[in-house]
């Protein structure tokens, strides 16, 4: 697979910096924008851990970058949304400010570098995360989310969780990672007290707004990676009144029940995967699926041509082979057409 040139982050040629960098880091300048390079910096210091062993020269160099580009960010605060305005929205607005991300950026620099500066600098800002918008906002930095989400725009519970891996048998340094990621996970359970999430019917993780599939995988890979560190220490999870035991029963078993729905376990026997298992979307909103090989249209498609390939009512001529669409609304019902971009656009986040 040729990654290089970066990707597009959905189905329409386009490549956005925020999302491309969130996917990189789970797979692995005089204007500011702390948030697009604190998230770069993340992900290439993940990256970097990721190939260490494999390829220790360029690990090297990508910390190297990894540190340059923490170091700009920090430097120079202030949000992208400002700075390149309706470039950035509606599509990737920042709603939940920078200050996760700087803190995202310096857990996984400590986690590559065990340098003290960067551990210093997680406990020092993550309880910034705790406070209101107003409070920072009078303070010059800008801290919105949740503890319960993960996303390209959202890293408090990655942030949590991530470090949970060290502190977790730590009592100095446990607070306040370990209580937040424990809440977050209660967030989740059915049978927690304290669930805040919504499922549909048929039992998949759903957050309203399009392109559902995007959280739901997101934040099983939280609780399997949640469920390795908490097993490794011998830990538990306690949910009020509620005790759940990180292991397959638990916190995999949910993970594992949102990839089976994924995949056609659910009330439609649909696949959200194009080209896995029998039925799948056929009619994704994505340009390369929907228009002809060149080899199948040997003249020029200019511009706007591409129109009258969106209209028809047939089968995307290509299928892209694993991508995951959008998903199913809020009752499981899908809706197969390009039109819909919610449900069948395929993300790299």
């Amino acid at each position: 697979m040729d990654l290089v040139g970066g990707y597009d982050d959905a189905g329409d040629n386009v490549k956005f910096h925020f999302p491309m960098a969130f996917t990189v880091t789970i797979l692995s300048w005089k204007h500011p924008g702390s948030e697009v390079s604190a998230e770069i910096a993340a992900s290439v210091a993940a990256s970097s851990i990721a190939i260490s062993n494999s390829e220790p020269d360029y690990s090297a160099l990508l910390l190297n970058r990894a540190i340059q580009v923490f170091e700009f960010a920090d430097t120079y605060q202030g949000s992208y949304n400002e700075s390149i305005g309706y470039a950035s929205c509606p599509f990737y607005c920042d709603y939940s400010g920078y200050m996760d991300d700087l803190i995202w950026a310096a857990s996984w620099l400590y986690k590559a570098t065990k340098e003290a500066n960067y551990w210093n600098y997680v406990k020092e800002y993550i309880h910034y995360l705790e406070f209101p918008i107003s409070v920072l906002k009078q303070e010059e930095r800008f801290v919105g989310g949740s503890i319960m989400e993960f996303g390209w725009d959202t890293n408090h519970a990655g942030i949590n969780v991530l470090v949970s891996q060290w502190v977790v048998t730590d009592p100095f340094n446990a607070d306040p990672f370990i209580p937040a990621a424990n809440q977050f996970v209660c967030s989740i359970f059915l049978q927690s007290p304290t669930k805040s999430i919504l499922y549909t019917p048929g039992g998949l993780m759903f957050k309203a707004g399009g392109n559902n599939i995007q959280h739901a995988t997101s934040i099983s890979f939280l609780l399997v990676v949640y469920a390795q560190y908490m097993k490794a220490a011998n830990r538990t999870i306690q949910c009020r009144v509620f005790v759940a035991v990180p292991s397959s029963s638990w916190l995999v078993s949910l993970a594992r029940a949102q990839v089976d729905y994924i995949l056609g376990s659910n009330p439609l026997s649909m696949s959200y995967m194009v080209g896995y298992g029998e039925k799948f979307p056929q009619k994704i909103h994505h340009r390369g699926s929907t228009m002809p090989s060149i080899d199948d249209e040997t003249n020029h498609i200019c511009c706007h041509g591409g129109d009258a390939y969106f209209i028809k009512e047939r089968p995307n001529p290509n299928l892209l082979i694993g991508a995951l669409v959008g998903g199913p609304a809020e009752d499981d019902s899908f809706k197969d057409s390009r039109y819909d971009v919610g449900q069948s656009e395929p993300t790299t986040h």
